[in-house]
Formats: structure tokens, sequence, C-alpha cells
């Protein structure tokens, strides 16, 4: 059996990328067993428990003209069993949803994947300010903007995107169902802080899904949201369960434990994965790659026994003892807002990103306050902006990433990330 580790060793001890041949994948084919199913609670439809995300690397590479790698993952997703292909149009700007339905239908596999989308034309809720409003004439034609890009009559599963204006926009989506245009409706919230308030969604809406943050190093979900979701009987689509690619760094030369073999993990990123699956609320885990061999090793953690309550937890304590590292595009772990505080940007360049920037639906102020530079939307309390580098900020040291791109004219654009969405906005010129 060639495992994830030994095929990057066999790359680099040959000085080059292996191309993902048949043979080759016949070495990686998981041995026995079959991918594991898992009911959606409110119909009993099957899914495999293994899907694909598209939030980042996907999204990455899919500005690329070559798309020879994303055309392998997806024929090697739908292959080995797998149906789950979970996107968004805040993903490169739709280029994910695009490209995905583009390879997807040079494939013939547009109809043996269960496809996954969002909504959101609402922008970022702020904390401590009310969400911003979804105009519904916006958020319907971002949803036709989907149907077009996917190439599909009917989208499986489309999510109120990061709880963004969720009464205008489950509306809709609710109408859609009705209409058999969407299967499943759900909303995501991949933040800590949003938690409330999915928990009053779940208790009062007819939703069949949930889709949250969920990793062995990120387990707050399994506090309330999890089991609440096993009480409404909702589906529970899972983001980031390698937090990007922290685990695998954190694990660095770590060897695998032997007892992973009691619940056939045969890589970290397959027992990083069976500690998800593992937990019965779960139904689909959506780990984003853009290389075919991961997308199979994925696979393979859908494959065989699972870890029980004992090992769940000594898997945890194990991936406990290891230094943090950061998560990806979100903030370290440990004390987030001291580790980008020590950036110390010159008064000169704050003075460049003083203004007023147009975004879709609100104006954001930027203030320069002494040497700290501050912004909120119009009329509402400002946040210190927490300089990470000379252009990118953390808004109040907090997940919400800005980042200040000046063009060669000297018009400055100002970019919002927070939850694998992205928002740009331009600054209005200075009278």
């Amino acid at each position: 059996m060639v495992n994830r580790r030994e095929f990057l060793g066999i790359s680099l001890g040959a000085g080059a990328t292996l191309a993902l041949t048949p043979e080759l994948l016949r070495a990686l084919q998981q041995s026995g067993g079959k991918l594991m199913q898992r009911a959606i609670p409110s119909s009993g439809e099957m899914l495999p428990v293994i899907g694909l995300g598209s939030s980042a690397t996907f999204g990455n590479v899919s500005r690329s003209a070559d798309h020879t790698a994303l055309k392998e993952v997806l024929r090697t997703l739908v292959d080995n069993g797998a149906r789950v292909l979970d996107t968004a149009p805040a993903y490169g700007g739709g280029s994910s949803e695009q490209v995905a339905g583009t390879i997807a239908n040079e494939l013939g596999i547009q109809n043996r994947i269960f496809w996954a989308t969002k909504v959101n034309v609402a922008g970022f809720p702020q904390p401590g300010a009310p969400s911003p409003k979804a105009d519904p004439a916006a958020a319907k034609a971002q949803i036709e903007a989907s149907f077009a890009r996917i190439k599909v009559p009917r989208i499986d599963l489309i999510q109120v995107h990061n709880l963004s204006d969720v009464p205008t926009q489950l509306a809709i989506l609710k109408e859609m169902k009705k209409e058999g245009r969407v299967r499943y409706i759900g909303v995501t919230a991949t933040l800590d802080s949003q938690y409330a308030e999915l928990e009053t969604i779940m208790r009062n809406e007819p939703i069949d899904f949930i889709g949250v943050d969920y990793a062995i190093d990120n387990r707050n979900v399994e506090q309330t949201i999890l089991p609440l979701a096993q009480q409404r009987k909702i589906g529970v689509l899972v983001y980031l369960p390698f937090g990007r690619t922290s685990l695998f760094r954190r694990a660095g030369t770590t060897s695998l434990p032997d007892w992973a073999a009691d619940f056939d993990a045969k890589t970290w990123g397959q027992f990083f994965l069976k500690y998800i699956i593992s937990h019965p609320a779960v139904t689909v885990v959506t780990p984003g790659t853009s290389q075919a061999k991961n997308m199979l090793d994925n696979i393979g953690g859908g494959i065989g026994r699972l870890p029980n309550e004992a090992t769940r937890k000594r898997m945890a304590e194990l991936v406990d003892s290891w230094p943090q590292a950061g998560r990806g595009g979100g903030p370290p772990p440990a004390s987030p807002t001291a580790a980008v505080a020590a950036v110390s940007v010159p008064q000169a360049v704050l003075e460049r990103y003083v203004g007023e920037y147009e975004f879709p639906q609100f104006t954001v102020v930027v203030r320069l306050k002494g040497d700290t530079l501050t912004g909120a939307p119009a009329g509402q309390q400002e946040a210190i902006l927490v300089p990470a580098s000379e252009t990118r900020f953390r808004v109040g040291g907090g997940p919400t990433e800005v980042e200040f791109v000046i063009d060669g004219a000297g018009g400055v654009t100002k970019v919002i990330r927070q939850g694998g969405q992205e928002m740009r906005g331009r600054r209005k010129p200075t009278p």
C-alpha cells in the first residue's frame, strides 16, 4: 500500500511530480471495503461520507488555464464512490462553480455529483452591528448564476452562506425547494460567535443541512451544535477538517501511531478524517484538494473501521499535545491579537488607506487615529485594524482579514475575507 507520505517521498525522490497513472491509482486504492454512507436525516437519502471542498485549493487552481489536475480530482471523486462537491459563488468570484461545472460536463459526470453551493449577497455580518440586508432580486440573480455555471437543471443543496440575512435569503430557498429547483436547503456558520444564532435557526427553521468548521483540533461544535443537529434531524456538512493545512504542519514528521491501525487509518489525513466521521451527527466531510492522489487518500478515510469514544478521546489528546500552528487563512489559535500586533507599519503607509470604500451593499470608512487604523461600515462602531503586514490587517485581531491593494494609478481596493468569502470595495476618489 502506498500512502500519502510515501507517495510524496517518491515524487520528491524522482525530482518531479509524477503523473497519476492508472497503475499508480491502483497502487493507491484502499484494499477491502467500500466508502461509508450516511443518511440525510430529513429524507433518508444516502450520501458517501467523504466529499470535496473547493474554498481554497480548488479556487486557486481554477484560475489557471490548465485544469488537468482538477479534472483528475473530480474523476477520482466519482470513480471511487464519492459524490458531494461543496462550492459557493464567493469562491474565486464564481470561478470554482464555473470550472467544476465545465469539467463535470466534459467528463459526463454532472449527474453523478451531489452539488452543494451557497448564496450570500448581503456581505459579512459584523460583530455587534446589525446584519446587512440582502436584496432579494440580487440573491435570486446570484442563484441563477450558480445554475448557469454548474450547468444542471436542479441543484441538490443551497445554503445561506455564513448566516448572512437568513430571513430574506432562506425564504427564497424555501420557495425554490417548493418549486423543485433545489432539493435541500440550509445555512452555514464558520465562527464560534455565530453559534448562538445558528442554534436559534436550527430550532425554528425547517432546514435540511448546516455547514460548520470541524476538526480534531477545532472541536467547539461538539458541545451544542452537533447534538442539536442529531436532535433536530439536520444533516451536517463539515468544512476544513484539516484546518486547511495546519494539522499536517502540526504533525510534521511525527509517525502515525501503531494504534491507528485499530481503526484502519493508514495516513495522517485518514486519521484526522476518521475522527470527524466517527461523530454520529456528521453526514459528509468535505476536505479540499487539487490533487487526485490526496482525493483518493481522503476517500480512504471513509473506508474501514471507525474509532470508538475512548479512542476518539485518545486521538484528541495526542493532537492537543502537539505545538500549535495557524489555521490557514485564519488567526493562530494562541493569542491571535498578540501574534499580529507585533507588526509595525509606518504611518505614511497607513495614510494611503484612509478613505471611504464602496462595497455592493454598504460603505466602509477607514480612518487613521494616531498610529492606529480603524474601519467600520458608515454609521457603525469602529474596529481597530490590527496589522499582520503592511497590506494585511485583522479586524480587532479576530478572524476577519482586510487587505489593501494599490494599483499603478494609485487607486486602492479593500478586500475583506471571512469564512471562505471575499468581498472587494473600491475607495472613492478624494475631491
